[in-house]
């Protein structure tokens, strides 16, 4: 008798397949003399859409509303039929005694596993194989430890709990909103919050008032000190005749050191990445947006095997890890990290602030794995995230950085001026990004009672400033952690969302910041992300529980109790039906209107009505204002060629042989006389480039105007 492994991906498939001896391959699958390994394609069984339940509900009628299934029914995804036929047909093989259970670890993967069991009607015994990399040493690991796929029970009841949940409230209220204002508005229990918070912000910078404050320095022979304010130890006022008081009495004046002391301090390394914190650290660093960073992550896992299960919202270590670290640290002792990884295997591993077992759920911090990486294979884009890991695990494993700090205060009559000054003793963990070396800086030396007349003194003045724009970095930072955008009664929930890592989770929120620009609810100026008029439109439309984190956070805590063994499935499910029904009624009941204000004068060549002019993540386009027409037509499109000018990228403008080239520092030149040129340069950037890179763009993004794919699109509307 063999045993079937099920994977949710080619690639772990195949790796595993390696490792237990399947060489013999099949038709979606590989075999050996023990076990079959085959494989997903993520989700490859859904919750079926509302047509499946009745032909009514393909016409989206706000009488035919709210649809609750009773019971739910599971259908087969048509693009990976073929896939599922084949995992199904090998599930079924009397020679198959054993299912093994191998997806990602959590609560997704679970249900990509369940959900096909559960449709092929498969009834064998279930193992689970719980590992957080695929490296052969942790696939044999794995295996050598497999759970019993009944421990996971929990698990895949709150993963449907919060499948079906999503599907009742997103489809109802999407659907309702759809019908009651005739234009293509979604919502979800994560993305509609997320809008709501870039509304807050924009809200907040918009009713920002700033206010003039004012400081005060002196400079003596080879310092500067900086007043400090005697009512609230900061340094500066809002009063502007005191401090030019002060600056009467002070200058030119003598002064006396009050006070010195020196401090021996320690500055340990930032934690280990969870990959909310790469993607924060990518996109500051290097522009990439959270998608891109996940996508560079995974590939790294996957492709390349160098890097540990990149969606995971933890930052520390399990003790178990500890012993692998040296492994670890010899795979990763290449240039230019070999001296830092050496310098570690012959020392004490500092591991007492990254070991921590009670913050570990389903996967640990994103590490390196015992894989050494061929640095030659990896894109330019791959490397940088690999260097970020890389970096900062030898950090954290490295010592602190240790250094004196000199603090000394100069008193001139009741007045008190600080100046600080940091000694470096041993760089630490700061010496590993030569970036962050703190230089050593030459002072003199301070005594108590030591006199001096202070040369000149100065005024400063700035304005308060309000919060920044969000853009996709901190947006993720505040979808982690909403505890902010909590209110009144709300924040009670406030420990609760904390704990379950905030809304969405670590794998979805970058899909769902996509999803807000690609059905223009936001848009990009620069970096900074601002809601759109129909974003700002939708919000005031949609029922008000749905515009709060709190709601993730009701949610999180009853399917936390339902993984616990603490919670009923079927009563969440209940009282998720009737909060569903309230929404529908809620929308039906609105007085509101919708009113479309980008309206142009240009008319769809397909059914005649006038287009909106939107903003993409992208560019510029018309689309068709007709909810169920699906044209569009480019105006713009910022793409990768550079201005031969200024280097700064080219917008390519209308369509066809007329499309033209244009930057903002006034050069224009058209598609045909780009391409000549850049053949004349080594055949770079041509026409075949410049194709392959508009389909890419076309292909990432979502259908514009089709409420139906976009609002059933997997039936998964927010996780």
């Amino acid at each position: 008798m063999k045993k079937l492994v099920l994977a949710e991906k080619p690639s772990v498939a195949r790796d595993i397949a390696r490792v237990l001896g399947c060489t013999k391959s099949g038709n979606g699958y590989l075999e050996g003399k023990q076990y079959i390994v085959t494989w997903a394609l993520g989700h490859l069984v859904t919750l079926a859409d509302p047509e499946s339940y009745q032909e009514k509900y393909k016409s989206w009628q706000l009488e035919d509303l709210p649809i609750i299934p009773e019971p739910f029914k599971l259908v087969v995804i048509k693009k990976t039929n073929k896939q599922y036929q084949s995992v199904k047909s090998q599930m079924m093989r009397k020679d198959v005694n054993e299912i093994i259970i191998a997806t990602d670890a959590g609560r997704e993967g679970e249900l990509v596993a369940r959900l096909i069991i559960e449709k092929a009607g498969v009834k064998k015994p279930l193992k689970r194989l719980w590992i957080s990399s695929v490296t052969d040493k942790a696939i044999k690991a794995g295996f050598a430890t497999l759970k019993a796929g009944r421990n996971y029970d929990p698990l895949y009841h709150a993963a449907r709990a919060r499948s079906q949940a999503d599907w009742l409230v997103g489809i109802n209220a999407t659907r309702a909103l759809t019908a009651k204002f005739n234009a293509e508005l979604s919502c979800g229990r994560v993305q509609t919050p997320t809008l709501a918070m870039i509304a807050h912000r924009m809200d907040e910078i918009r009713q920002f008032k700033p206010v003039p404050y004012y400081g005060l320095t002196l400079k003596t022979d080879e310092l500067i000190w900086t007043w400090k304010n005697p009512k609230d130890q900061s340094s500066r006022t809002f009063d502007a005749s005191h401090v030019k008081d002060l600056y009467a009495q002070v200058n030119k004046q003598k002064g006396v050191i009050s006070q010195v002391s020196t401090v021996k301090k320690k500055e340990v390394a930032p934690q280990l990445y969870d990959l909310t914190q790469l993607q924060q650290d990518a996109n500051a660093r290097f522009g990439y947006s959270a998608k891109e960073t996940l996508q560079l992550a995974q590939s790294l896992y996957e492709s390349h095997k160098v890097l540990t299960y990149p969606r995971t919202d933890s930052r520390y270590l399990t003790r178990d890890l500890v012993a692998t670290l040296p492994d670890r640290l010899k795979a990763i002792s290449i240039s230019p990290y070999r001296p830092f990884a050496v310098g570690l295997l012959k020392a004490t591993l500092n591991t007492k602030a990254c070991v921590n077992d009670q913050k570990v759920s389903d996967h640990h911090a994103i590490i390196p794995t015992e894989e050494t990486a061929i640095l030659s294979q990896l894109s330019d884009r791959e490397r940088k995230i690999f260097d970020l890991v890389v970096k900062r695990f030898l950090a954290v494993l490295s010592q602190p950085h240790v250094y004196e700090q000199t603090t000394a205060e100069l008193t001139i009559g009741s007045e008190i001026f600080t100046t600080k000054h940091r000694r470096t003793i041993s760089l630490g963990f700061k010496e590993i990004d030569q970036a962050t070396n703190v230089q050593v800086a030459e002072i003199p030396a301070l005594r108590q009672g030591d006199t001096f007349i202070t040369k000149a003194a100065n005024i400063t003045t700035e304005k308060t400033t309000p919060p920044p724009y969000f853009n996709e970095g901190s947006l993720l930072g505040a979808m982690e952690n909403p505890v902010a955008f909590l209110s009144g009664p709300e924040q009670k929930l406030a420990a609760s969302l904390k704990a379950t890592g905030g809304i969405g989770t670590v794998a979805t929120r970058a899909d769902i910041i996509d999803k807000l620009f690609n059905k223009f609810m936001i848009e990009k100026r620069n970096q900074d992300i601002l809601l759109t008029a129909k974003g700002r439109q939708l919000l005031e439309l949609v029922p008000t529980d749905l515009k709060s984190p709190a709601l993730t956070g009701n949610w999180e805590q009853k399917l936390t109790a339902i993984e616990k063994k603490k919670g009923s499935e079927q009563q969440f499910i209940a009282e998720i039906k009737a909060y569903a029904k309230a929404n529908v009624t809620a929308i039906k009941n609105s007085k509101a209107t919708y009113k479309h204000d980008n309206l142009t004068t240009t008319k769809c060549p397909e059914c005649d009505d006038f287009m909106l002019a939107v903003t993409g993540k992208r560019g510029k386009m018309l689309v068709c204002q007709n909810r169920t027409c699906k044209t569009r037509k480019m105006v713009s499109q910022t793409t990768n060629a550079r201005c031969p000018n200024c280097r700064k990228k080219l917008e390519l403008r209308g369509e066809g042989e007329k499309r033209m080239f244009s930057c903002v520092c006034g050069h224009r030149e058209r598609l045909t006389h780009f391409e000549k040129r850049k053949k004349a340069h080594h055949n770079q950037g041509n026409k075949r480039d410049v194709a392959n890179y508009l389909r890419q763009q076309r292909q990432q993004e979502e259908p514009i105007n089709n409420p139906f794919a976009d609002a059933l699109a997997g039936l998964k509307l927010d996780e």
